[in-house]
């Protein structure tokens, strides 16, 4: 099951940096994304990735993160698979166009671990 977890976590970290590409690409007003790495004081980390003052794009970001922890047992206990320990990875995102006749766009894409247990 690890193997699946760690080829998801690779993907949405390369997912990232394909969503990052296309908004760059689509905005056409030569503005990149701002990276900012974090790490989390529990176990991992992730990188943040914001466009700001685009064409197309007041600001959007796009954030990419693989963690892991220790659940509360309350949590656990309703949750699949065994133990306390969990890991998490996805990719997250929220696009804010300039103009009001384009929605905003928000998504999330999140894979979990926790024992044996696997779910998206």
């Amino acid at each position: 099951m690890s193997d699946l977890f760690d080829h998801a976590a690779k993907f949405f970290q390369t997912l990232q940096t394909d969503i990052c590409s296309a908004v760059v690409e689509a905005d056409g007003g030569g503005r990149d994304f701002k990276a900012d790495a974090w790490q989390r004081p529990g176990g991992g980390g992730g990188v943040a990735r914001v466009l700001e003052g685009g064409v197309v794009f007041e600001k959007a970001g796009v954030n990419w993160s693989n963690v892991d922890g220790e659940l509360p047992a309350e949590l656990a206990d309703h949750m699949p698979g065994q133990g306390q320990t969990f890991r998490a990875t996805g990719v997250s995102l929220v696009l804010h166009p300039r103009s009001p006749m384009i929605p905003t766009t928000h998504a999330n894409f999140r894979c979990l671990q926790r024992g044996d247990a696997l779910w998206f």
